[in-house]
């Protein structure tokens, strides 16, 4: 791996906190239902040693965007993010713009708790819908109700966000192409500046893999995604992500700073992290158990795993991140960001443009309409 400028490349922060109310049985994520009151104190003072253990190797890129994910977050007071903000930042150097960003589960919403958090510094929440009919929700095991949804996007407005993403799901359970419309243009209506609209999917070791829901067919769904994409462009989302959709100026920094492949310290139970270096990119990922984590918290037991990605990797690597924005990426970004020059993937480019999955040029490498259609194909060509 050769020239590679590491500290021209943006830095960002993930924050995982691993509890839920209840383990939704779609969730493939790293969360675990809560026993007992959050071990706020205990856990916060886990985060800091894990920093503090992160920081042996030493850091001195500005971050540019905290985002604070689960498990459930805003189970945690604001007492608690603000006391881990405050204590990070002693530690790192926060650009003066930095996008900080808090997942919040609508059964878990407190309007104290929320303008708590935007006191401590979070200036934009991602709020879990998943959907806003009470049927769809019972369905898919979560702990809120539709007027729950609604009732947290008007507590985040009133304590003063606005910078909200809503997550929403189609392809529910026994959801008609109605429904799945009726549910996007509720969303809408209650006007968040970004939406995360995404397919349902059994995902291996969960409850749903185990005892599989009847869920819409191939051609049910993708009726639904072209017709969420349409209401989504006619009311000024504009897609710029596989299932990410924002007003103008509103994209979500940290997210695009993972599909750039920049960096990122993962910090918290089961937090994965990339770091560039003059000779090398690595990856790590911590304990995902939180007994197991905190035990181990400022030491090196707190890893599961720690390897360098080799240069064949990188290739896959990339493009498995980088073309999943519609825009595409620069040869010149992938030079910058791997240390390895466009001649290495000409070959795969040169096939992929005549199978009329991605166009190229000087500028830009993208992928076309029909790239994003079939977009695992299209990155499959990179291992």
């Amino acid at each position: 791996m050769t020239g590679v400028d590491a500290a021209a490349i943006p830095l960002s922060l993930y924050l995982h906190f691993p509890w839920c109310v209840a383990k939704c049985p779609y969730c493939d994520f790293n969360s675990h239902g809560l026993r007992g009151a959050v071990p706020e104190d205990a856990y916060i003072a886990a985060l800091i040693r894990d920093l503090d253990f992160e920081l042996l190797q030493p850091e001195s890129r500005p971050i540019q965007s905290i985002f604070m994910g689960g498990g459930t977050p805003s189970l945690f007071s604001g007492r608690a993010i603000a006391s881990v903000l405050e204590a990070f930042a002693k530690r790192l150097s926060f650009a003066p713009d930095i996008e900080i960003t808090l997942e919040a589960n609508p059964g878990t919403v407190d309007a104290g708790y929320f303008r708590d958090y935007r006191t401590a510094g979070v200036n934009r929440l991602s709020i879990g819908v998943q959907s806003l009919n009470d049927a769809m929700l019972k369905r898919l095991g979560r702990i809120h109700g539709h007027d729950d949804a609604v009732s947290a996007v008007r507590i985040a407005r009133a304590a003063g966000f606005d910078n909200l993403n809503l997550d929403l799901m189609f392809a529910l359970p026994e959801q008609s192409e109605a429904e799945a419309a009726a549910d996007l243009r509720e969303a809408i209506a209650l006007g968040p500046e970004h939406l995360s609209y995404y397919q349902l999917t059994l995902e291996p070791n969960t409850e749903f893999a185990a005892r599989p829901p009847k869920l819409p067919d191939d051609d049910a769904a993708w009726a639904m995604q072209l017709a969420g994409q349409a209401l989504l462009a006619e009311h000024g989302y504009a897609q710029y992500e596989v299932s990410a959709y924002a007003q103008a100026g509103r994209q979500s920094r940290h997210n695009r700073n993972y599909w750039q492949f920049g960096d990122y310290l993962g910090i918290g139970a089961g937090a994965h992290g990339k770091r560039t270096f003059a000779d090398r990119i690595e990856r790590r990922a911590r304990h995902k158990l939180p007994k197991t984590y905190q035990a181990a918290a400022g030491q090196a037991g707190a890893l599961q795993e720690q390897r360098q990605v080799g240069a064949p990797e990188l290739p896959f690597e990339f493009a498995m991140n980088a073309l999943r924005l519609n825009e595409g990426f620069s040869p010149a970004l992938f030079e910058a960001r791997t240390g390895l020059a466009r001649s290495e993937i000409g070959p795969r480019l040169a096939k992929l443009a005549a199978r009329g999955l991605l166009e190229q040029d000087d500028a830009v490498i993208l992928p076309t309409a029909l790239g994003r259609a079939h977009l695992n194909t299209l990155i499959s060509e990179f291992l």
